[in-house]
């Protein structure tokens, strides 16, 4: 939502938004509705585009923030699920 917001305010066309940060507009139209999943390369290319500091994306976020099905694991967690899944 924040690069939608943020393409917004700059009252940028998503078009040339994704033209400025060397991407296809599908791809964009996916990343700001939610459903792709964009690599840190690509956070870049939209900072850069969009003249923010990449950090802006990400600033703030933690594991608690991931959808339910993307959770990490720590180190304590690994294990007791290793353990869990030995015992069956």
């Amino acid at each position: 939502m924040l690069i939608r917001e943020l393409r917004a305010k700059a009252s940028i066309p998503r078009s040339r938004l994704a033209d400025r940060a060397d991407m296809d507009v599908s791809h964009l139209a996916r990343i700001e509705s939610g459903e792709g999943n964009p690599t840190l390369f690509v956070l870049i290319q939209l900072a850069t585009a969009l003249d923010v500091k990449p950090e802006t994306f990400i600033k703030g976020l933690t594991a608690a923030d991931l959808p339910e099905s993307l959770k990490p694991y720590s180190e304590a967690d690994f294990r007791r699920e290793l353990r869990r899944r030995e015992q069956r």
